[in-house]
Formats: structure tokens, sequence, C-alpha cells
């Protein structure tokens, strides 16, 4: 999943399998923080993420959701944001910022579950339970529950499930996650369904079958444990079939959730209020304590920050979306007892790299030289140092099953400031046009800070940096691009439930490689193809081997793009919002359960 700011999501392993702005595999949408400065605790303690996952039955799948202590009814809670939204058309979720939101406006067949310890289940949402499985796992069933219904009071069918699944088909649908689709008609499965649905042709019933109105079966052609989680991801939430406008949908969304949305403004406000046709009696995860949610874009992350320590009018009533306590302010914030109990702490799944265009950037020798030669050091100390991350060694994060501590080939742990003398010796029969790149950074606070930190590393070694602004809100949309203009960016992104096949295949098959796709290298290696397909056919034991050779075949004779960080959350949030707390799944503040105390 991309984090925020990078893509994300976040992996789960279910005892069969495990696995992202933030929510889903994605991409980071991430500000700054930690759980404290202890980097060997805080990783031992990212093992909780790592759980596996459990499939909930119908009783685990009935609402209502249990109720949170002191929860009362009533108020609106301000959002702060720093950039707009990168979509709210579910299909094309796969950012942690509108997966956010999305969890507050759309409902899927199935849905993460936590339940405040670390421990994550998947539940039946749309659904009566979190399917059940036949034929080996080929073939998944669900059925729908009583009354679901949209914002409009149109009762949800498995004609709206078939519909939101072939809408993924439409080329208009670039920036959501993919796997689904891959796996019912393979990787060229736009063609498959060129129109996605929208005319007289469907999917056949070999691949998706809606015998009824409340029946969805899906058909594999390999055993698909991991279905239940897919599912659950915000990319995969349903669009009613009957108010889907197309390309304008990303704009005004129907709601299946607790909430709707009343008023958007792109990239400037968003105001949600009470959906009355969400029956929390259909919902064990969501709970409707608030009138609504005024979303605030463009509030820097220093400003949120001192607001949120200020808390002054209405910022008592505020929180933080998916950035984090700015770096400069962290000693603010932990210094005050009163203030810091107001926060929400974790390790992210996130791992921040930065990715080479290999299209571009050809020559491994200067690859490697950067990835000797960038400072982590520096780029940590501009999300709060230890608060912010630590060192990454390599691409794989201290929350994903298979991580490796110690597998550092490239001595990030020796020298996070950067091996400068080993950069150099690399680079020193390399062409001077070689050494003049192009680098793709946000035109954000923490993008500014990036840019510093790149060229300043990147200059000591003989690297003459380029360096282009790309808007934050579209970054993942402009470097997803296949003919982009760049040579490097910083991504980052996160398993989508914990398996490193929510890592791997999204970003390094070579399968993926097309307009809106994570593989933002553009690598296309066949060992890495052979060892994907190898590793997704074996049980998560047996996988585990195959996919610690394809990620040190990648880092180490590929290398498309160089580790930096792995990423921590630390959020703050208003004296006057309770039942605030991190959430394990998405790695921000847990939206299901808040409420104003007064």
């Amino acid at each position: 999943m991309k984090s925020f700011n990078s893509r994300t999501a976040r992996a789960v392993m279910v005892a069969l399998a495990a696995g992202s702005l933030v929510l889903t595999g994605c991409s980071e949408n991430k500000g700054g923080g930690s759980s404290g400065k202890d980097s060997k605790k805080d990783q031992k303690e990212a093992e909780v993420q790592a759980k596996p996952v459990t499939y909930g039955d119908a009783a685990a799948s009935t609402g209502p959701a249990k109720e949170v202590p002191g929860a009362k009814p009533g108020g609106t809670i301000n959002v702060y944001e720093e950039a707009g939204l990168t979509h709210l058309d579910p299909g094309q979720i796969y950012v942690s910022d509108a997966g956010q939101v999305a969890n507050l406006l759309f409902r899927g067949l199935t849905n993460f579950q936590e339940d405040g310890q670390g421990n994550v289940s998947v539940v039946g949402d749309l659904a009566t339970d979190s399917g059940k499985s036949s034929d080996g796992g080929k073939t998944w069933t669900f059925t729908l529950k009583d009354g679901v219904k949209d914002q409009n009071g149109n009762p949800i069918t498995s004609a709206d499930i078939r519909h939101t699944v072939e809408r993924q088909y439409a080329k208009f649908i670039f920036d959501g996650p993919t796997y689904l689709q891959t796996w019912l008609s393979g990787p060229k499965y736009r063609d498959a369904l060129p129109d996605g649905g929208y005319g007289d042709k469907h999917l056949p019933d070999s691949v998706l079958e809606t015998p009824d109105d409340k029946t969805v079966v899906f058909h594999f052609d390999t055993a698909r444990p991991d279905l239940p989680q897919t599912l659950a991801m915000p990319g995969y939430t349903v669009v009613p079939e009957e108010t889907d406008t197309k390309e304008k949908y990303d704009k005004a969304p129907v709601a299946t959730g607790p909430y709707k949305i009343a008023e958007y403004k792109v990239g400037k406000s968003l105001k949600l209020v009470k959906n009355e046709n969400w029956d929390p009696k259909t919902d064990v995860v969501r709970h409707q304590y608030v009138d609504g949610y005024n979303f605030d874009f463009g509030v820097t992350e220093s400003t949120q920050t001192k607001r949120l320590i200020a808390d002054q009018g209405e910022a008592k009533n505020a929180i933080q979306l998916t950035r984090a306590v700015e770096a400069t302010q962290i000693q603010d914030v932990v210094s005050d007892p009163a203030v810091n109990k107001r926060t929400i702490k974790g390790y992210q799944p996130y791992v921040m790299t930065l990715t080479f265009n290999l299209d571009r950037v050809k020559n491994k020798a200067v690859r490697d030289a950067i990835t000797y030669g960038v400072n982590s050091k520096s780029l940590i100390a501009g999300e709060g140092g230890a608060y912010g991350g630590d060192v990454a060694p390599n691409l794989f994060a201290p929350t994903l099953p298979g991580y490796e501590a110690d597998y550092d080939p490239y001595g990030r742990l020796k020298t996070p400031s950067g091996n400068i003398e080993k950069a150099k010796e690399l680079l020193k029969d390399v062409p001077a046009a070689e050494k003049k790149l192009v680098f793709a950074y946000r035109n954000n606070e923490a993008g500014q800070k990036h840019k510093v930190a790149i060229e300043d590393a990147l200059s000591k070694i003989g690297i003459e940096v380029v360096s282009k602004e790309i808007d934050a809100a579209s970054f993942y949309e402009q470097i997803g691009k296949l003919k982009n203009p760049y040579d490097m960016y910083i991504t980052g992104w996160g398993q989508d439930w914990p398996s490193p096949g929510t890592v791997v295949t999204p970003v390094y098959d070579g399968e993926q490689v097309a307009d809106g796709s994570p593989n933002y290298s553009h690598i296309n290696d066949p060992k890495v193809q052979e060892l994907i397909k190898k590793a997704l056919t074996q049980e998560p034991t047996e996988a585990a081997a195959t996919w610690k050779e394809a990620h040190r075949y990648i880092l180490e004779e590929v290398n498309p793009a160089a580790p930096l960080w792995y990423t921590k959350q630390f959020q703050l949030y208003g004296s006057n919002v309770g039942g605030a707390r991190y959430s394990t799944e998405s790695s921000y503040i847990d939206l299901n359960g808040l409420f104003l105390k007064s």
C-alpha cells in the first residue's frame, strides 16, 4: 500500500498468508514520529503487525460494533491534512489519505477489525462473513447481509458487487489495487473486459458468478487464501451500479458507510455528515458517534502541530489525518505530559526508498553509488529523528514476515550518513552525462526537506542533481506515468497484508509495469518473475525462502531502489477527542471509534 506521500498499505498474514496512504498495500502518506527512541525495542514491538490475521465467521461479522467506553453522540470533528485527497472513487484508492476517508464513506464485502491489542481479523462487512472457500481455495462464496443500502436508500445487491469488480477493468481506473483483477483475468486483465462492464459484455460465470441478488461467487485458477484480506482494501469497496458516473465519480461518490459527502471542494475542504441509510445493525466495525467531519486541506504539518499543541477553540475537536507531529516540535510534545498524552504512536509498515527509473538510470554502478552515498540520517532528521524513523538496510519493513534486521548489503547501518569514498570509487569511470540526474520531489514541507538532503548527499559523491517539484496530491500519479521525465524519486510502500508477496509483487513484478502501477522503477527482470511465480504457488512457510531469495536478488543484482528509512507514526489530537487509538491496520489514528467528549 502506498503511504500518503508514497502509496501504501498494510499487509497481513493469515494462517495461510498475511499481509498499506496508507492504508492498504499502499503508499505512505506520513509525517514524522515514532513510538519512541529505542529502535530495537520499536522493531520488536512492530512484530505484532506481522501476527496472523484471523477470518471471522457470521457471529463475528454481526453488528452493531462494540461500544467504545465513554462514547457520546454529537458534534463535528475537524481534520487537518496538508495536501488534497488523491482520489475518492473507491476503484482509484490506493494511497493512505483517501484510504482513511474511505472507511467513513464506503463498505466492501469484508473489512478489517481490530481489538486494540494489536490483533487484526477480517470480518464480513457487506457480506455475512469473511467468505467461504471451496475447491481447494479456488472458489470463494459471499452472501450479502439483509438491510444494507446506499445513501439513497437503494439496496446493495450482487449486481452492485459485480459492477464494482468489472469497472476495475475500465481504462479510467488506473490508480487502485490490481490484485483481484489479475487473479481473475491475468496480468492483461483489461483485455478481458475493455469497456469495464458498462456495455453488454460481462465477466463469464466461470470467473464471477451472481446466481441471485444475495450471492457472489469468485472462481480462480489457483488457490487464493488471501482473498478476504484483498477485498477488505478500500480499493474494492462497493460502487452502486445505478449511480456510477464513471470518471466523474471521483468528485461525488455515493456512500454506503456511516457518513456521506455534503460538500467537496477539491484540494480545499471536505464536509461529511451522517448517512441516514447506514444501519449500525449491519456493521460490526464502524460507529456514527459524531454528526460529521470537516476536512481542511492545505494545513501544513507545522501548522497542524502548533494548533494541536495550543489546543484552543476548534483545535480541541481536531485530529491529524495522515501527517504527524512536525519534526522541530517533537520535543515540545514529548516534554509536556499534558500534550504527550494526546498522541498515538506506532511503527508503520512503510519502507521509504530512493527509487530509480530504470528506463533512464541504466548504469547499475550509478545506482549502487547513490545507494552507498545517500544520507539516511539527514532524511530521518527531517522526519523527527528517532521519533520519525529508523535507517532501512533493505527493502522489507520490520512489520513484514521474513524481515531480516541484519541484512545490509550496502552498509546502510554502519554508514547511515553515507559511504562517500565507496560511492566515489564506483563513479570514477562513469561518464559525466550519466552523473546528472533529475530528482522529483513533492511541493510540501516534507518534500522540501527531502530535496535538500538528497542534493546535499549526492553532490558530495559527484552527482549533479536537477530537482523538479511535483504537486503533492498528484505525486504518485505523475511518477506513475511510464514516460515520466524523472530519474529518481522518494517513494514509500507498505504491505497490503502481512505477506512479502504484497510488497515484492506490486512493486517489483515486471508484468505490472504500466501507467499507474506501483512498479515505479519499471524493473522487469526474468529471474524476479520466476521467483514471484514460484512463491505465489507455495504455502507461506515454504514461500518464505523464495521471497527471501527474491528480495536479495532484487536489492543486490538489480538495485531498483535505495532503501532509506523505516517510518514511524506519532500523531496528535485535540483534548476533546475521545476514542483515539493507533490503528495497526492503517498505521494512523483509527477513525472508527472517535467521539467528542463534550
